[in-house]
């Protein structure tokens, strides 16, 4: 993976999450996605392809859990 600056990543969480500060943010970078806890943004972020992103929400959305 590339060196990504982050500085100006514009993060956004779900509009489930009713204003608290206790979910996950995500910005969309060049083909990639970070994900980082929304009570800790200081913390490094998760960088994932947007392609394993893709697939990580078809198999939430499948029921992988279940």
């Amino acid at each position: 993976m590339k060196d990504l600056d982050l500085t100006e990543a514009q993060w956004r969480k779900s509009s489930y999450s009713g204003g608290a500060n206790d979910c996950v943010e995500l910005a969309v970078l060049d083909g990639w996605i970070a994900i980082r806890d929304s009570k800790c943004p200081e913390r490094p972020p998760l960088v994932i392809t947007r392609a394993d992103a893709r697939a990580f929400i078809a198999s939430v959305q499948a029921g992988w859990w279940a």
